[in-house]
């Protein structure tokens, strides 16, 4: 895989930030340091769902990563009115189990910018139910591809390098299941475009998709693969810069996505972690993995990330590349 331009300063690309509710509204959350394009928000200690809102469909357009369920417009549980310069204004619905500021929830939301430098694009495109070019702005083969349909519900297509080939390999990010073959889906992916064919989750006639487009960036993103050894002195997995946020999924047997970021677990072992499927609060693990300054060590013996000789993907972002273009180096935890 080769690498578009690296990038010095990630945190102008990605942050997290991490929040108490307080059911004041309007509420800005602010310390982001951009203006957000893709928003996702989780509650840390309750059950509700992730909520994703990106500038694209419109900051009140609402998808939840862990269901099937069709988009949300200005839903009664909360939305984001708008993003700013340096975050976000969230609006407080009618419901009082809000997904965004119930009153003492804490909550992290995990913030993206769209730009080519970055290596991530949003594509908003309308199925056509037959073969179908869907254009990007990337200027460089996706590693990873993010696809839910916003009129039905269907699960989430995602196809990631590390599944193997693109006109058959794919997994769903809802569901804790392994990767599947089908040859209907993303039939082929290029610098310019990717192509979705007949599958109802990628391309059924008149219904509106929206797609989060990635490609490997270095110092900032990474999309790879690996496999587990079972030991609690586990697998190491280069990055290339110190991880501030990693999601990790088994492909091979069923298993949660696993997120982990380095301001929810400031210090090594990283545990506090939430899932990407499920609703359920954050857990933590009794042990974890270890973000250093070129990667993340597994450093526990478990199924969900380092089952011995298990195989897994991950999607990686920086807090700082290990060494920048002017021979900066960064530094472990």
């Amino acid at each position: 895989m080769s690498y578009t331009n690296g990038l010095d300063d990630p945190s102008a690309y990605f942050q997290t930030a991490i929040y108490t509710g307080n059911t004041t509204a309007p509420r800005t959350i602010s310390g982001v340091g951009f203006q957000p394009d893709w928003n996702w928000t989780k509650s840390r200690n309750s059950t509700l769902n992730h909520w994703i809102a990106d500038s694209v469909r419109g900051s009140n357009k609402i998808i939840r990563a862990d269901t099937t369920s069709v988009e949300l417009t200005n839903p009664s549980s909360g939305y984001i009115s708008s993003f700013n310069s340096d975050g976000y204004v969230i609006t407080e619905g009618s419901s009082t189990d809000d997904n965004y500021n119930t009153n003492t929830t804490t909550y992290v939301s995990w913030n993206w910018k769209k730009s080519a430098t970055a290596g991530f694009d949003i594509v908003s495109y309308t199925g056509t139910g037959s073969s179908n070019a869907v254009s990007h702005s990337l200027s460089a083969t996706p590693s990873m591809i993010i696809i839910k349909n916003r009129d039905d519900s269907d699960s989430w297509y995602v196809w990631h390098q590390g599944l193997g080939a693109v006109a058959s390999n794919y997994i769903n990010l809802d569901t804790n299941g392994a990767k599947s073959s089908v040859s209907d889906g993303i039939t082929a992916i290029s610098s310019s475009n990717f192509t979705v064919n007949t599958r109802g989750d990628v391309n059924a006639s008149s219904e509106k998709y929206i797609a989060y487009c990635f490609s490997e960036v270095k110092g900032f993103s990474k999309f790879g693969s690996y496999t587990g050894n079972g030991n609690a002195d586990g697998t190491f997995v280069y990055t290339g810069f110190k991880p501030a946020w990693v999601m990790i999924k088994r492909t091979d047997s069923t298993n949660n996505w696993g997120i982990m970021d380095n301001k929810r677990s400031t210090f090594n072992e990283v545990g506090d972690q939430l899932m990407a499927n499920t609703s359920d609060a954050e857990d933590n693990p009794t042990s974890g993995r270890d973000f250093l300054s070129n990667g993340f060590k597994l450093r526990e013996t478990g199924n969900a990330i380092n089952g011995s000789g298990a195989s897994y993907i991950y999607m990686a972002f920086a807090e700082n590349p290990f060494v920048t273009s002017t021979g900066v180096p960064a530094t472990a935890r």
